[in-house]
């Protein structure tokens, strides 16, 4: 689906005093994947987020997209229909007055006929739970509905991938479940491909993959479990260590038999209840 090839990447190209944003990023992420972007401010993964759709080009290197490469203004369409993005503030991504009237303003712009417009309004509706509400004015909705109804705006443009920028930022405890419930539904259920740029621990650990990136460059790479076992390295990187992952190793450092990658609070509860 995604295949990033040796890319640097500078906001000002002829200032040879600024540092690269990117700098020799290879990153390869295949169809239906949940893959989790992480690292701390200044880090990279937003610029990196901008190269899956094109918003932003690499200064050296390319970006292929189901093999079309982002470089090539021919293919800018394309890749824009295959890749659809969802940003921080959902705000930034509202047009309409009315919720349903929002969600067709994509496929219109596509030149899609008024039945099939219709029929995908409420496929996305439906996806993302807002069906009651298609009839509402967007600012009467929560953050977290508001988010819901950025992604209901993508989907019913039938991208084969979403890429998510840090979308529950901006929202409370609720709003950030109520997305994350969302999109890990659509990558299960439509086997849609996610990549999910965040710096919420908790939200990473639901991904079947976890990137981190520091100072523009990729320094880990793997599977949830194992890659939050490494809890020194997780600070050096300047994250926050999932609080589970945290607390199961201040108990195997006092002696408690609790297992490596354990993540969830679901998890710590089994462990613990299997203690004598």
């Amino acid at each position: 689906m995604i295949e990033v090839r040796d890319v640097w990447f500078k906001y000002d190209p002829d200032n040879p005093e600024e540092v690269e944003a990117l700098r020799g990023i290879d990153l390869r992420i295949e169809k239906g994947d949940f893959v989790a972007i992480i690292g701390p401010n200044g880090s990279g993964k937003s610029t990196l987020a901008k190269h899956l759709n094109a918003l932003l080009l690499p200064t050296r290197g390319d970006v292929l997209i189901a093999g079309m490469n982002t470089k090539s203004p021919d293919l800018l369409w394309d890749i824009r229909k295959t890749v659809g993005m969802v940003f921080q503030n959902p705000d930034n991504q509202i047009v309409a007055t009315v919720v349903e009237e929002d969600v067709a303003f994509g496929p219109e712009n596509l030149c899609i006929p008024s039945p099939e417009i219709r029929r995908r309004v409420e496929a996305s509706l439906e996806c993302v739970g807002l069906q009651e509400y298609r009839k509402v004015a967007p600012h009467n909705l929560s953050g977290g509905q508001k988010q819901r109804l950025a992604i209901a705006g993508i989907l019913a443009m039938q991208p084969e991938c979403i890429v998510l920028d840090e979308p529950t930022a901006m929202l409370d405890p609720t709003g950030r479940s109520e997305v994350v419930s969302t999109v890990r539904r659509l990558n299960r259920e439509e086997k849609i491909t996610v990549v999910y740029i965040t710096h919420f621990m908790d939200e990473a650990v639901l991904a079947d993959r976890v990137v981190v990136m520091n100072d523009g460059v990729i320094v880990a790479d793997g599977e949830p479990r194992s890659l939050f076992e490494r809890v020194d390295d997780i600070r050096e990187w300047g994250l926050d260590v999932p609080p589970m992952a945290e607390l199961g190793a201040m108990l195997r450092e006092d002696g408690f038999a609790i297992p490596a990658g354990v993540l969830t609070v679901d998890e710590m509860v089994e462990s613990l209840c299997r203690l004598n």
